[in-house]
């Protein structure tokens, strides 16, 4: 019985034998293509863009201080508001002014008669001077009252002029047309001449102002002297205003003014641009990034920016090849614009590049694209102010 089970085995042994050998000679079966999104590299004039940081702040900022001390009665306009220029914003007591307007009024009365009384007496004794009637030092006398009569008239109009100037004072109005911040001191409020109440912004037009290197500037200088000339050609440049969401703001900026000098801590000089705001949109504090197209690369090679990714400092692409396959290339990438990196070398123009899966691409990988990326959403940025 052994025996018997000892042929049988050695039977199946040999007859798995040439299976076994077969099956090892078969390839592996290929990996399926990976599916994935192409767009071809595009050959483009593309604006070079300089960015920077600014800050938005009222064209006019006008801190509201009175200009009389006393106790703050009303409150008369409503925070946030419009205002215009003479509209009155606090009221305060003008008790004690209207008492010192009519005091004033009173004494200039006094100085009228006065200087009534020492011209009459003038206008009798020059006659009666000239008869020899009155001695010349009594005509004397009386020029001098005169004299005096009239110079104490002037004070006592001055002093009325001030003082009907302090009762108006009384009602703190707005010195330019603009918006109204928060009101800082409230009624009941003791206030004098060193106390702000609140401030009025300009805000149409709104200055923005942001800081630019010492070696951006010495690039830049042309355009910016050009900027400062007024001539038929135009504005040398036009800046856009990128708001904290991301939009460009429909209004553009013609020039922009730069400080006289350098700042020595920072190396940096302070620009500063006024764009139209007529809705009051924009509002003093906010941030936005300030930018300007100065020059043009013509016919420059763009791909989308999420066709490119970063490792460890250098810049890579995947291209999709005529053989079906990915292939990993280092480029070297120029400015950006919009959400288009320039490439300068390591691709050509009607080359397809990958912008989807990227992660799992590998060089040498069998690709199969399935549709074209839709195109970029971000416009280039405008270039007609471009001379």
């Amino acid at each position: 019985m052994k025996a018997h089970t000892r042929l049988v085995l050695s039977f199946l042994i040999a007859s798995a034998a040439p299976l076994m050998a077969a099956c090892a000679r078969q390839p592996a079966p290929s990996p399926r293509p990976l599916k994935v999104e192409v767009v071809p590299v595009l050959m483009k004039d593309v604006p070079v863009v300089s960015e920077w940081i600014g800050t938005l702040d009222g064209s006019v900022n006008a801190e509201i201080r009175p200009k009389v001390e006393g106790y703050v009665l009303r409150q008369l306009y409503r925070e946030g508001q419009l205002v215009r220029r003479n509209d009155p914003l606090f009221e305060i007591d003008s008790r004690q002014f209207a008492a010192a307007l009519e005091q004033a009024r009173g004494t200039l009365a006094q100085a009228e008669a006065q200087l009534a009384k020492a011209s009459k007496d003038v206008e009798r004794f020059t006659p009666l001077a000239e008869q020899r009637a009155v001695s010349r030092q009594e005509l004397d006398n009386a020029l001098a009252s005169e004299r005096d009569a009239r110079g104490g008239l002037a004070a006592a109009r001055a002093a009325e002029e001030q003082a009907e100037l302090n009762l108006q004072w009384t009602k703190v109005r707005s010195p330019i047309d603009g918006i109204v911040g928060i009101a800082v001191k409230q009624v009941g409020d003791l206030v004098n001449t060193q106390t702000a109440m609140t401030t009025v912004s300009t805000v149409d037009p709104i200055r923005v102002s942001f800081s630019i290197s010492e070696l951006e500037y010495m690039a830049r200088a042309e355009y910016i002297r050009r900027g400062y000339a007024t001539n038929q050609r135009g504005p040398a440049f036009t800046l856009e205003l990128i708001l904290g969401d991301g939009t460009v703001y429909p209004e553009k900026s013609q020039t922009a003014v730069v400080d006289r000098e350098v700042n020595t801590k920072t190396g940096t000089l302070t620009a500063k641009a006024l764009f139209p705001n007529p809705h009051d949109t924009l509002r003093p504090g906010q941030y936005a990034r300030v930018r300007a197209a100065f020059t043009v690369l013509g016919g420059a090679l763009v791909v989308p920016e999420r066709a490119v990714t970063e490792l460890q400092g250098s810049a890579r692409v995947a291209v999709a090849g005529s053989d079906g396959k990915a292939d990993i290339r280092s480029v070297e990438l120029g400015p950006h614009a919009g959400d288009l990196w320039v490439v300068t070398s390591g691709l050509r123009a009607g080359e397809n590049v990958i912008v989807s899966g990227l992660q799992h691409v590998r060089s040498g990988m069998p690709i199969a694209v399935t549709r074209p990326a839709p195109a970029p959403a971000k416009p280039l940025p405008a270039t007609e102010a471009l001379r």
